[in-house]
């Protein structure tokens, strides 16, 4: 990894971000030989560069290609949002040596991209070794932690002592760079522990190595389910875990960069299901795959749609006696369904603790219900005196019309935001006692349900309330 560019000019510029992309073209198309402009650009992040790639030609990109070196164009690469474009763009022989310089899950991540003839060619051109780390990483389904794991870590066997571990760790350091903590292993290559790097730098040479090794050190099983063990690589801020496979040996180690994906991975999708996707998009993603993505979503929601339109026209007979309860509809299923949406968001948030107990759901359910009171008893009032005083206003209406109608709506809010409190809570806590992903119950969803809960409790209140018990309001 290079240094980033050293800024000067003071405080002041120190406030604003410099033009990276500006300086770097500039540089690229200053004519320099190969070697000064190679010694320049080092000078810039890897990521810089990368954005900086997407503004040239394809030429000057070519240019690019040749003079940097290849674990440099490997690093710039793996920032790009367009690696596999830029990749195509390579010679075979250089594009080999970039991917095997890329950590193993892009790699195998690009490779599984292409026909099986172009995969197999660029894997006949790799070292033994990376062929064995592919065939290992793709052994896994995209969703369980194995098919993320690298190989890339320091281990000693169990009993060494710390001269032998040092020994160790600067032999292994020239092929991997993962040094910060050193996994300790039995003859059979079962995990036995870990030992920090500070520690073992500090240690005396007589210290055993077993004083300094951690037993007790969070680790996975390659075999588990990326999403089912987020919640524990998330609760550990160690720059590694261990991975292990079923009979408890070290297959691989995932990296602080990994666990950050993987998080983030986990987050996208939820957010995407939150929306109404099955999965979450990018900007390249073909138009067919993204209606593929949507469409179910959309269908399902069309039909409660009609439900909710079909449930409307059931209360014809109200709104043909009192066409002004139509103005204030919108108001009353906005509302709803925005605070079911809230109580979702909490909920969903709140379920990514396993050890959730059945106490602790109930008092959310009833806590989010009280909010939705609270919320609903103060927005029921406002509505009460402003559409009453509307109503009076500019409407016409007889004080005890205008704000019989204002105190159906303002109860109607109150209510259906109560109601829709419950259902963003309970709908996705449901959802998780069944084993389903309760991301599922994503916003429109939640909107949809709501709409209906608000258009029975809107109508349901007027029929009663405004046609029954005030005199002279059927018109």
């Amino acid at each position: 990894m290079t240094t980033r560019k050293n800024i000067s000019g003071g405080a002041a510029a120190a406030m604003q971000h410099p033009d990276y992309d500006r300086e770097i073209i500039t540089v690229i198309r200053s004519g320099l030989t190969p070697k000064l402009l190679r010694e320049r650009l080092h000078e810039y992040h890897e990521k810089d560069l990368a954005e900086a790639l997407e503004l040239l030609r394809r030429d000057e990109r070519h240019r690019l290609y040749s003079i940097l070196d290849t674990q440099t164009l490997a690093d710039m690469l793996e920032y790009s949002p367009q690696r596999n474009l830029y990749l195509e763009e390579i010679s075979m022989r250089r594009r080999v040596a970039v991917l095997s310089a890329f950590d193993v899950t892009s790699t195998v991540e690009y490779l599984q991209q292409l026909d099986k003839d172009q995969r197999d060619t660029i894997i006949d051109l790799m070292e033994d070794d990376l062929k064995k780390e592919i065939a290992l990483s793709s052994s896994f389904g995209k969703e369980e932690i194995g098919s993320r794991m690298t190989t890339n870590y320091i281990s000693v066997v169990e009993g060494a002592g710390v001269r032998q571990a040092m020994k160790e760790l600067i032999e292994q350091a020239s092929e991997n760079d993962n040094i910060s903590t050193i996994y300790v292993l039995d003859g059979d290559g079962v995990l036995v522990g870990a030992v920090d790097l500070k520690d073992l730098i500090i240690a005396r040479e007589s210290t055993p190595l077993e004083t300094i090794t951690t037993t007790s050190y969070p680790y996975v099983y390659a075999s588990e389910l990326i999403e089912d063990c987020a919640d524990r690589i998330r609760d550990y801020s160690e720059d590694s875990i261990p991975v292990l496979d079923e009979n408890n040996r070290l297959a691989g180690v995932l990296t602080s960069q990994d666990m950050i994906d993987i998080v983030d991975d986990i987050l996208g999708d939820d957010y995407a299901k939150f929306g109404g996707l099955s999965s979450e998009e990018d900007l390249q993603e073909p138009v067919k795959k993204s209606i593929v993505k949507r469409l179910p979503w959309l269908v399902i929601l069309l039909g409660l749609g009609m439900v909710v339109s079909g449930t409307v026209s059931l209360f014809e007979f109200v709104v043909v006696q009192i066409p002004l309860l139509v103005s204030f509809q919108s108001l009353v299923l906005d509302m709803a369904g925005n605070v079911g949406t809230q109580s979702l968001a909490v909920t969903i948030r709140v379920l990514m603790d396993e050890q959730l107990t059945a106490k602790q759901k109930l008092f959310l359910i009833t806590k989010e219900a009280r909010i939705g009171f609270l919320n609903g008893a103060i927005l029921g009032a406002l509505s009460f005196v402003c559409i009453g005083g509307y109503l009076m206003l500019f409407k016409g209406q007889t004080a005890l019309h205008a704000f019989s109608i204002s105190l159906c709506t303002g109860i109607a809010l109150l209510t259906a935001m109560v109601l829709s409190s419950i259902a963003g809570t309970g709908i996705p806590i449901l959802l998780k006692k069944i084993k389903v992903d309760p991301a599922v119950a994503s916003g429109p969803l939640i909107t949809t349900i709501n709409d209906l809960v608000a258009v029975v409790t809107y109508y349901g209140l007027a029929s009663v309330l405004l046609l029954k018990l005030v005199p002279g309001m059927a018109g």
